[in-house]
């Protein structure tokens, strides 16, 4: 009996002394930082949501450094200090552990934070940034080794070549494929941009503004797609097209971001007859031959419209976690100008009334830009009461991809 009972309390014994030596051991193996959004405050801890999508709560001493820094800065030797009681629920935070502090809740060593309030700041001048200094188009050709890219912006009789200039220290980021935000781009070469592809540049434009030197680029790879309302889903928020194009069906996904408005008759025609005559004004439209209907010469004039649906795929590495609403994350529009003016006519397109799924009727034409996928794709923008605008095919799509590429806003990026 002694032997055993010897026996079982050296075994207890080795166990202790494994698990004491184990647990510096565990704690330091556990992350020692993470990056999040606080929640909620309480007395001297802190909520937060991290970016992994976890809920965190952590102590933070009066011994804790606490300091702040601009949305982008990475750099903390300009960093200001604060007190704990300057942190705000909504501010963007680096929580670094102390690894060495016992406790049922971990305690901050350092928390460095962006203030809410900063970060829309920053969204704010980096909107303003990317529509009085951006450009945005189709791609029309890429010549990487000398750095530059050709769009064509604008539609109709605004349309231009503008040549955008890339040097090293040009900002260069992708979409990603399926993915219409921002906040999900990565950064890319400008060999992963190609021709057909929807483009935004923002950087120092020339007088004419046929040429810039970008600052930041952001490209991506979608489809142009015309089509007719075979079915409608609500409930699983996806409508079925019959391609003008193809003529096969194509499954549309909705989803939250998507954009979708509806042009009344009077805007769909203005806009068709600019786009067809070169003239600006409100124009007349080509009267249909007698008893055509629109949705027929939407079929017409889209069978010959050219699809852009670039190749190969790709991301807003600015920051984008709390979304604006806005249907694809992305900057703003680019050198828009009154409805009226001889400017572009994004701005009319971007006042037109916004609709919901169910408003939509089988056998009505829209037109959508789309995430890349043969018969199932997720829809970015789709805009109703287009049969005028189908009769303008090749105009029509350089018009809906640019409206495309500029109907969201930045997010500030908060490292």
């Amino acid at each position: 009996m002694n032997s055993k009972f010897r026996q079982t309390v050296l075994a207890q014994l080795a166990l202790f002394i494994a698990l004491a030596i184990a647990s510096p051991l565990l704690r330091s193996q556990a992350p020692s930082r993470f990056l999040g959004t606080i929640t909620a405050i309480n007395n001297d801890t802190l909520t937060v949501k991290t970016d992994a999508g976890d809920t965190r709560q952590v102590q933070v001493p009066a011994t804790a450094t606490l300091k702040r820094i601009a949305p982008g800065q990475k750099d903390l030797t300009t960093a200001e200090t604060i007190k704990f009681s300057d942190l705000e629920s909504g501010d963007r935070v680096l929580v670094k552990l102390d690894t060495a502090a016992a406790g049922a809740t971990p305690q901050a060593l350092q928390v460095v934070a962006v203030k809410q309030a900063d970060v829309a700041l920053k969204q704010q001048k980096d909107r303003y940034d990317w529509q009085h200094n951006g450009i945005g188009g189709l791609v029309k050709g890429v010549d990487a080794g000398a750095g530059s890219v050709q769009v064509t912006s604008g539609a109709g009789p605004t349309a231009k070549t503008v040549t955008v200039h890339v040097t090293k220290e040009t900002v260069l980021k992708r979409y990603a494929p399926a993915s219409v935000r921002y906040d999900e781009a990565q950064v890319a070469a400008i060999d992963t941009i190609h021709a057909g592809d929807q483009l935004r540049a923002r950087g120092t434009k020339n007088a004419d503004a046929t040429e810039i030197n970008a600052e930041e680029i952001i490209s991506g790879s979608f489809r142009n797609i015309s089509g007719t309302i075979l079915s409608l889903d609500t409930t699983a928020a996806t409508l079925t097209l019959k391609d003008l194009i193809t003529k096969k069906s194509i499954t549309v996904h909705i989803g939250a971001e998507t954009q979708m408005r509806r042009l009344p008759d009077t805007m769909a025609r203005m806009i068709a007859a600019r786009l067809k005559s070169g003239v600006t004004g409100t124009g007349t439209t080509r009267q249909k031959p007698a008893g055509q209907s629109a949705a027929s010469n939407a079929t017409t004039g889209a069978e010959t419209r050219p699809q852009s649906t670039a190749g190969a795929s790709e991301q807003h590495g600015g920051y984008g976690q709390q979304s604006g609403g806005a249907a694809m994350e992305q900057p703003g529009s680019a050198g828009t100008r009154g409805a009226g003016s001889n400017g572009d006519m994004q701005q009319v397109l971007s006042r037109a009334p916004t609709i919901q799924l169910n408003t939509l009727q089988k056998g009505e034409a829209v037109m959508l830009v789309a995430t890349q996928g043969a018969a199932d794709v997720t829809a970015i923008t789709l805009l109703a009461g287009v049969e005028p605008l189908l009769e303008a095919p090749e105009a029509s799509q350089n018009l809906l991809s640019n409206w495309s590429m500029g109907s969201g806003s930045p997010e500030a990026a908060a490292q």
